[in-house]
């Protein structure tokens, strides 16, 4: 079956918030707090108005997500100023069949490194989640730094370069802790 992949339209948001709330589910067991997992469907129609919410379709159903948050000039200065991967989802019934990848891979080479030429991005996850940050560093992410997110979850930030000779490679970086 084919797939596409499209920037979600306002209309949209009750669907991407419907999977990114089952998605995120599984969190409650692991104990793990993210923002998302307490706010309503007026956070996701916000973002899908000031960032870029990419939406995998099958057979017209949204069964997986991704949110590029372009550099704010208010991001905090510990952070690169670089697109942020701020919420990623899979809805349940479709996981580990390639759809994950499929629209991370778009995201960061079509609309990052291709159409946006952005040197790199980088993302977060909890540290105490048992296999995001494996998952993240097997696709070429590496952890440069860590601090807590509002719920009080401790976050690990991880960085890809995406343009082989950008002018922001990782190496400038430095690994801190908050």
């Amino acid at each position: 079956m084919n797939s596409t992949i499209q920037i979600a339209r306002p209309e949209d948001a009750q669907e991407i918030y419907n999977l990114l709330q089952r998605a995120y589910a599984a969190l409650s067991d692991l104990n793990v707090n993210f923002t998302l997992t307490r706010a309503s469907v007026d956070v996701v129609q916000q973002a899908i108005q000031e960032e870029t919410v990419l939406v995998l379709r099958q057979q017209g159903q949204a069964i997986a997500t991704v949110t590029v948050r372009l550099p704010q000039e208010n991001h905090p200065a510990e952070l690169p100023a670089l697109p942020f991967i701020h919420w990623f989802a899979v809805a349940p019934e479709y996981k580990r069949q390639g759809f994950g990848d499929q629209i991370l891979s778009w995201a960061e080479s079509t609309l990052l490194a291709d159409k946006l030429k952005a040197p790199a991005v980088y993302l977060a996850t909890a540290i105490k989640h048992p296999w995001l940050t494996q998952l993240y560093q097997k696709r070429g992410y590496r952890p440069f730094h860590r601090r807590v997110n509002p719920p009080g979850e401790e976050l690990i930030y991880l960085k890809k370069d995406l343009l082989p000779s950008s002018c922001c490679s990782f190496s400038t970086l430095q690994f801190h802790s908050a």
